[in-house]
């Protein structure tokens, strides 16, 4: 698509090493750290460990809330802990919301996090966001100590400032005895750590029956999951993003009568359903979780909404969110761009509808004659990360790329036929440019669907589009389904690396050479960088295009022409190999490139503003 001074702490949490100093049993020693059971072991002013008031918890129902008053007030949160002397990392991490009732740049009131006497950072309500942003330290030199993770906000005297810290956490690993030379080697492969992304290997199955309008739909769904992580898995959670096209509680996605876990109540603006399980996973086993499901799509043409007879429905179905060494990633929806972030799955889904709606899909689809008047679509995808469909009396033209892909453009009434059949010839064009530089299209056929009406310029899905009648967005969306689809990424904190990618490989397609973009560069902050999360575009949101479309792209190119267009082009193409139907990271596309050039691209990331 986009300082005071710290109150020592009473409570304490401790991990006591081991006989051996050089043993470290990898944990995470905070206590309570979601804050869901009440005050201990934290020591904190009164009323700052709380679960309303108007703000949100990041996980669960409780956070601490430091400040918010609009007068000159000072709250603490602080808590001691025990790093154990024989574990060589630690790595503390909390997630932080700012909001605030200040103007401008300047720091009036401030939030200062330490460990011990160390100041780890000051962020005050010029860092103001919407949603929550994860800030992670490195603690290492604290280990076999016993120290205070301490929180302290001052605020001013007029125009209130909120901290709102949740999940805090200090992992501890590193170490271990090193046997002795007589000892024999280990027989087996030690297990992954707790970077893992889990529950890993989801596979969705769905049936769902609509309405007259195909607006409503009702049915079942499961979710089978594997926990990949050493560590238990103790719960999912469920995202039911649409929600944030409603008034919490009042909401278009509803999930009731779960079975296979119990179900918390939703958080994170309703968009976060917690499901604990009967007992942990451990790692390599299942578990699935299944819930009757209800969709109301609201009225709007939007990625969830209908205009007039036409329905259309991106992230409806709940999928499952993802763990991984920072934790639980329950990221708020954001209109702007993407918050989705979830792992290759497979999808078997039925659609019962009346025959007169046109029902594309992601995946395969395949009509059989329902009961009376009705039709039933079985649409069946195999490692993609989402699932979308519309629903309407749509026409549709029909075609097969030189390569071989299936493509159906699908249009609302309104849209000519000569539109509808350019658009078909973008489409099978676009994906056979894209599908060569980075690898062949896996998903059997491709879905666009066209409407003018929508406000944003085209929406991607796996083997779905949506999208104006425009080559050169029809183009990107395309381009969406290798980065973002088959190489995936986190797009609520690292939107660049599938929007950039995306908008560089339509460059190409369409033969751009960006030639001299990278001059027109501006910058509107020091804080201004390509890598941003949506937590600063959604606060920015003026410059979110300009940056991560435009500047994202044209540092691209520019890397082409410091490495030279045959390294370039098989960079890309490498790199998306090396992360079909996984996950990609800036820290790994950095090295990546690095490894393709004897060029020092250090000053380049300087530069270029690229981060990670």
């Amino acid at each position: 698509m986009a300082g005071t001074a710290l109150v020592a702490a009473a409570g304490t949490a401790t991990l006591t090493a081991s006989a051996h100093a050089a043993d470290c049993t990898p944990a995470q020693v905070v206590g309570n750290g979601g804050f869901e059971s009440g005050s201990s072991p934290w020591t904190a002013s009164s009323g700052v460990i709380t679960s309303g008031g108007g703000q949100s918890a990041h996980g669960g129902s409780s956070f601490a809330w430091l400040n918010g008053y609009g007068s000159s007030h000072t709250d603490t949160l602080s808590q001691t802990v025990t790093l154990p002397s024989g574990c060589t990392k630690g790595t503390l991490s909390f997630w932080l919301h700012i909001d605030t009732a200040e103007t401008g740049s300047t720091a009036y009131d401030k939030l200062t996090a330490k460990i011990g006497s160390t100041t780890l950072a000051t962020y005050s309500n010029a860092d103001a966001a919407t949603g929550y942003v994860q800030k992670s330290f490195d603690v290492s030199a604290f280990a076999g100590q016993t120290v205070a993770i301490s929180f302290s906000g001052a605020e001013d005297a007029s125009l209130q400032t909120s901290f709102v810290l949740d999940d805090v956490a200090l992992d501890v690993s590193g170490g271990g005895s090193t046997p002795p030379p007589t000892s024999p080697p280990p027989t087996t492969t030690p297990p992954p750590a707790d970077t893992t992304r889990t529950p890993a290997a989801p596979a969705y199955t769905v049936s769902l029956s609509s309405d007259s309008t195909g607006a409503v739909w009702t049915g079942h769904e499961s979710a089978t999951f594997t926990n990949a992580s050493a560590s238990p898995l103790n719960e999912v959670y469920l995202r039911l993003w649409d929600n944030a096209h409603g008034s919490c509680p009042t909401t278009p996605i509803t999930v009731t009568n779960v079975t296979g876990g119990t179900a918390s109540a939703l958080s994170v603006s309703c968009t976060a359903l917690k499901v604990t399980l009967p007992t942990p996973l451990a790692q390599g086993k299942s578990g699935t979780v299944g819930f009757d499901l209800g969709i109301t799509v609201p009225s709007g043409a939007d990625r969830f909404g209908h205009d007039g007879a036409f329905s259309f429905i991106g992230n409806a179905l709940p999928v499952l969110a993802i763990r991984d060494g920072s934790g639980w990633h329950l990221d708020p929806y954001t209109n702007n761009g993407e918050s989705f972030y979830s792992l290759a799955s497979d999808f078997d889904v039925t659609l019962d509808h009346p025959t007169g709606l046109l029902v594309p899909a992601t995946g395969t689809s395949v009509d059989s004659p329902g009961t009376s008047g009705r039709t039933v679509t079985r649409a069946t995808a195999a490692k993609v990360r989402d699932f979308a469909w519309a629903a309407g009396p749509f026409s549709k033209v029909s075609g097969t790329s030189p390569a071989g892909v299936k493509v159906n453009v699908y249009a609302v009434s309104g849209i000519s036929t000569a539109d509808a059949q350019s658009m078909l010839s973008t489409s099978t064009s676009a994906v056979d440019a894209h599908a060569a530089r980075f690898g062949a299209y896996p998903y059997g056929e491709l879905d666009a669907v066209l409407d003018n009406s929508f406000w944003f310029g085209g929406m991607e899905y796996p083997g779905f589009v949506l999208d104006l009648v425009s080559t050169t967005a029809l183009t990107h969306e395309i381009g969406h389904q290798w980065f973002y689809g088959i190489v995936g990424d986190d797009e609520y904190n690292s939107p660049w690396l599938d929007e950039a990618f995306t908008d560089y490989a339509t460059d190409l397609a369409q033969g751009k050479t960006g030639s001299g973009c990278w001059s027109s560069v501006s910058w509107a902050s020091s804080a201004e960088k390509i890598t941003n999360s949506m937590a600063y575009w959604d606060a920015h949101s003026s410059r979110y295009s300009t940056v991560i479309y435009t500047y994202g792209k044209c540092a691209l190119h520019d890397l082409r022409r410091l490495i030279g267009d045959t390294a370039m082009t098989k960079l890309l193409h490498d790199y998306a190999q090396a992360h079909w139907y996984g996950v990609s990271t800036t820290a790994e596309f950095k090295a990546a490139a690095q490894a393709a050039t004897t060029t020092d691209l250090t000053s380049f990331w300087t530069q270029h503003r690229i981060d990670g």
